[in-house]
């Protein structure tokens, strides 16, 4: 009868040292983020917006696996101070398009040393980070 519990034990369950190792890396990128004044959930919109320049709110979300309720609020702080703007597209009302502004591109030369901060925190050779990245993104696109 106790071995039908077993799967129930912390030490067995995959969904525990994920979530685990998420909150300690977030933990770890946020002194850095507070000398740019961004929460990490700030900080990976703006990863995207240094790439993409401009960007529907669909696409985003599709993204960064947010939705557009948690989406919004970001947004808004996130057009606040500057770094980005949000315009409908005249062409179809319901697209909200979001653009880089001038300052937001200024905060990239900023943060271009968290990468690798972060990386020394982490204690993986550049080889075990990949198979990782790789097996999470595997798994993430699971859920799609």
């Amino acid at each position: 009868m106790k071995e039908s519990y077993d799967k129930l034990k912390l030490e067995n369950q995959l969904c525990f040292p994920l979530y685990a190792c998420s909150r300690e890396i977030v933990k770890r990128y946020k002194p850095f983020l507070d000398s740019l004044d961004l929460t990490y959930t700030q900080y990976i919109v703006m990863l995207v917006m240094w790439e993409e320049k401009t960007i529907n709110v669909k696409s985003l979300g599709e993204k960064l696996f947010l939705d557009s309720g948690t989406l919004t609020p970001l947004l808004k702080k996130l057009e606040n101070k500057g770094y980005i703007s949000r315009n409908r597209n005249p062409e179809d009302e319901r697209n909200l398009i979001i653009s880089i502004e001038p300052k937001g591109i200024k905060l990239k030369e900023k943060a271009k040393s968290i990468p690798e901060k972060i990386g020394k925190c982490v204690n993986l050779t550049p080889e075990e980070s990949m198979l990782l990245y790789k097996i999470l993104y595997k798994i993430l696109n699971t859920f799609e």
